[in-house]
């Protein structure tokens, strides 16, 4: 295979602005796009080395895994073991056993997989997995182990109908994508089946070149270099992705791949020093960086640009000296025999397996690193409610019923307290991301019909009398506003507007205008409250729970020791709610619990008391919030209902 110096360059070209858009710099909002690049790229070479290897009769699926494995698990395995003591020191257990589930699916090649299990690329909570940027690696791995094998034995149909059949997968997985975006976001995003086009496009490129060569054509060579460019900078996390808007990039690279000859301006641009130097160290630079910047996030409460700045130069300096002495030896043959090779790739993923597996067993190793008394005051696991279906005194009838959605389910533990205080019981009914309505929720969780039956078998529950009492908690402010919370200190709650569909007799799409968006949303949460007052309920609605914008367990383990919001903050952003709360006190049987007046003064909202953690994440209540907060409601949730 032909040399072409503007390839590495091009991979410099994509590594950059990943790493840019990784550190926040929100000029390169779609840097993203680099990993796209990169898929065609691998597509293209992958598949040019397999079509000479199998015209020439040399083909080798041994040879061919020999190569992927001197190629990627060295300095893979290098950084992921640089990562474990950092870790280690900063990371609360379920921080690390989320890491060390990580250090599995890395093994497996099956990271893409887990992280879309677990969130959204673009949440607050993905920016802090060292290995998240493995997604990529382990949808390249995905297409390594299957495609030679599809090549071998589809190349005695004839070339050409390999280079169709390519074409049509290629159309059939973009179409895929398409669908994907609209209807689960996150698996679009990082499975295989989904991108598997862009990888294609290079394969079919491949095809192509082998063909004609490489054409020059300076206009389109530069136009693919500008569409590159343009993604970079036009897109950010709003931007269906991958979908069509994936084409341009894409097609941006294709453009490059046959267009770009030698001889072109855009061809002598990315074969310049510069360029080719960063593409030859892009590998291990897009291995490096987000650990470094991951592990600033979990260890400083706000690093800034320049911390971001200096940590991007540090990956290109540690990815010079990881390609200098840990890629180029791996891959000589002389120094390294094949032998050596499997072995050492066999010791290291079984390695990274029994960690991974007592890290996970162990939850995050959390009786090793830390005492009892700061795992209660700061894990997750300790500081979130434990999921029941029944709470209070088991011993007797259920005369309560606990609804809601997420915030609603961080009130378990606290309202089985005072329940068994006062020899009551409740009944649990709620699931995340459902507002407390027939026909509403929220867009990027898409639990439309488990929503809609779940309250209609609410409705059932209460009609045939088995309780008497309702208590409802839900995230009203996200649900009305449709955008996430800024505490106006540097606390910005990531995730991208949670578009709330309103569904009415049937009809399903998304309300874009703002105005319609609220008296639709509004109405039927008032239409919910109003058909249980009908049924003749006691119905208590707590307001919206104040949001904080931090995480709060993690602010402070960072140092954080009095975590607050400003009141002004609070109300502000609750302001939109005023009529919604009129409308569902002026219903009969109707009791307003108002969490401001429990949570907050005249100046602040509290996110902790006395070093304990009032939240377990950025807007959901700790297990000491939740008590907090509904011991401050006992009367007027038993003032009527006496033991």
């Amino acid at each position: 295979m032909k040399y072409r110096a503007e390839i590495d360059g091009l991979r410099a070209l994509a590594v950059v602005p990943v790493i840019l858009f990784h550190a926040g710099f929100e000029f390169f909002s779609g840097g993203f796009v680099g990993v796209d690049v990169f898929f065609v790229i691998s597509g293209y070479l992958i598949t040019t080395i397999l079509i000479d290897d199998i015209e020439k009769n040399r083909f080798s699926l041994v040879n061919f895994y020999e190569r992927r494995a001197r190629r990627i698990l060295p300095v893979l395995f290098f950084v992921m073991f640089v990562c474990m003591p950092f870790a280690w020191m900063w990371m609360l257990p379920s921080q690390m056993k989320d890491f060390s589930q990580s250090l599995i699916a890395v093994s497996f090649f099956a990271s893409n997989i887990l992280f879309w299990r677990e969130s959204g690329y673009f949440d607050a909570a993905a920016e802090e997995k060292p290995l998240l940027h493995t997604w990529s690696l382990a949808v390249e791995e995905q297409y390594y182990v299957l495609f030679p094998i599809f090549l071998f034995f589809a190349w005695r149909f004839g070339k050409n109908k390999v280079f169709w059949m390519l074409a049509v997968f290629s159309a059939f997985s973009l179409a895929l994508s398409e669908w994907g975006w609209r209807n689960n976001e996150t698996a679009n995003f990082y499975l295989a089946p989904t991108r598997a086009w862009e990888l294609f496009s290079g394969s079919i490129a491949a095809f192509i070149v082998q063909k004609r060569g490489v054409q020059t054509n300076n206009i389109l060579s530069l136009l693919g270099l500008a569409a590159i460019i343009f993604a970079i900078f036009a897109y950010d996390e709003s931007t269906p992705f991958p979908s069509v808007y994936a084409l341009v990039p894409v097609i941006g690279v294709l453009l490059l791949i046959f267009y770009g000859d030698k001889k072109t301006l855009a061809a002598k641009l990315l074969s310049t020093k510069v360029f080719v130097g960063i593409g030859l160290i892009s590998y291990s630079a897009y291995l490096w960086h987000q650990p470094l910047f991951a592990f600033a996030r979990i260890k400083v409460l706000e690093p800034s640009e320049a911390l971001f700045s200096v940590l991007a130069i540090l990956s290109i300096i540690f990815a010079y000296l990881s390609w200098r002495y840990i890629e180029q030896p791996f891959r000589n043959k002389e120094i390294f025999a094949r032998k050596q090779i499997f072995s050492g790739s066999f010791v290291g993923v079984t390695c990274f397996l029994c960690l991974g597996a007592i890290g996970s067993y162990t939850n995050g190793f959390q009786q090793q690193r830390y005492d009892e008394a700061f795992l209660a005051r700061n894990d997750i696991n300790y500081l979130r409610s434990n999921e029941s279906k029944f709470l209070g005194n088991q011993d007797i009838k259920a005369s309560w019923m606990l609804l809601g959605d997420s915030h609603a389910d961080a009130l378990q533990d606290g309202f089985s307290d005072v329940l068994k205080a006062h020899n009551q019981s409740s009944i649990v009914r709620t699931i995340e991301g459902c507002p407390p309505a027939m026909n509403l929720w929220r867009h990027d969780i898409n639990y439309g019909d488990r929503c809609h039956e779940n309250y209609a078998e609410i409705l059932n529950i209460i009609q045939n009398k088995q309780v008497s009492n309702v208590l409802i908690s839900a995230r009203y402010a996200l649900y009305l506003n449709s955008n996430r919370f800024d505490n106006g200190e540097g606390g910005i709650e990531s995730g991208g507007t949670d578009r709330v569909i309103y569904d009415h007799f049937n009809y399903r799409d998304e309300v874009r205008i703002d105005s319609l968006r609220y008296r639709a949303i509004e109405s039927e949460l008032v239409s919910y409250v109003k058909e249980l007052s009908r049924l003749g309920v006691n119905i208590y609605i707590i307001t919206s729970i104040p949001e904080v914008g931090w995480n709060v367990p993690e602010v402070m383990m960072q140092g954080g020791i009095d975590i607050t919001t400003k009141r002004i903050i609070y109300d502000k952003r609750v302001d939109s709610l005023k009529s919604f709360y009129s409308r569902v006190s002026d219903t009969p049987n109707v009791t307003l619990l108002h969490s401001e007046d429990v949570l907050c003064d005249e100046l602040v909202c509290i996110a902790s008391q006395d070093t304990f953690p009032l939240y377990y994440d950025t807007n959901h209540l700790s297990i000491y919030g939740a008590r907090l907060l509904l011991d401050g409601f006992t009367k007027k949730l038993f003032q009527s209902n006496p033991q």
